[in-house]
């Protein structure tokens, strides 16, 4: 009766600190025990994660035509080149976007919110210089799938172990203007304090991590409605300081960042997102 009392204990604890989704504690026996060996460390006290975890494997991205999708791409790959000067006939017949990956890596804080590792860009770098990104970058041929492009780039940059790093879901495909076709890959990073950044000077010149649950507020936030290839974009701006430096997320960072908390949250952001109107891909 004693066992019995306790295990009734604990799971009304979980019920209390969880606000994702309540499973039995039988469910989450079995959700520890396949969790990764560093997942293992944590006590009982990191339920929401686990639950966390749980509900983003079950995660869908929304269906799109990758017909479709691949004609908008040929379609912007004509305008680039006819805004360059050149014909767009010259634009390949049959244009395949690059494939990318960035990491959206979670993990929670010692005030237990839920937060994301972010990166400021090396000044010297020829694109998106200064500018806050994700860890990720393109894919190469021997990466086997999206999961391991974005954690073999994220130990490139800021020397995160992919083994650290537990990959629990992949978003919906983000176009960017290289027309690099960016997949954002959700992953949990169960230890925090098995981490320690060692930026790539080349690449990163700085390395923060932000709470997540900001990119659905409508705090310290603008948007600007700027023209790209004769269509109209809101494009949204969130102010983050920590410490005594500032930082500016925006542009494809922001947007990827908001859907991410939307599929986390399970709830749309307080403010008028702007869909993406980019044609050569449904969101």
């Amino acid at each position: 009766l004693k066992r019995r009392a306790k295990k009734d204990s604990l799971y009304q604890k979980f019920r209390q600190e969880t606000s994702v989704i309540p499973f039995p504690c039988k469910f989450m026996k079995a959700v520890v025990a396949a969790a990764p060996p560093t997942a293992k460390r944590f006590t009982f006290g990191s339920s929401r994660l686990f639950a966390l975890a749980q509900q983003l494997r079950l995660y869908k991205p929304p269906l799109f035509d990758e017909a479709e999708e691949m004609r908008a791409y040929e379609e912007t790959a004509r305008k680039l080149i006819s805004q360059d000067g050149f014909q767009e006939s010259m634009a390949p017949v049959r244009f395949r976007p690059k494939k990318a990956a960035v990491l959206i890596c979670l993990f929670e804080g010692d005030d237990g919110d839920l937060r994301v590792i972010l990166t400021k860009r090396s000044s010297t770098l020829s694109t998106h210089s200064g500018e806050v990104s994700l860890p990720g970058g393109k894919a190469e041929e021997h990466d086997k799938d999206d999961g391991i492009t974005a954690t073999r780039e994220a130990e490139e940059e800021i020397g995160l172990d992919p083994p650290l790093v537990d990959v629990v879901a992949f978003l919906e495909p983000f176009p960017s203007q290289h027309l690099l076709r960016v997949i954002p890959v959700v992953g949990i990073l169960w230890d925090k304090k098995a981490f320690n950044p060692t930026p790539n000077p080349a690449e990163v010149e700085a390395v923060f991590d932000a709470p997540l649950e900001m990119f659905l507020k409508d705090e310290n936030r603008r948007s600007e409605e700027i023209e790209w290839m004769g269509k109209k974009h809101l494009i949204h701006f969130f102010d983050y300081k920590t410490g005594d430096k500032d930082y500016v997320i925006w542009g494809l960072t922001s947007r990827i960042l908001i859907r991410a908390a939307t599929v986390v949250y399970q709830r749309p952001p307080a403010f008028t997102e702007g869909k993406c109107k980019f044609k050569y891909s449904r969101m």
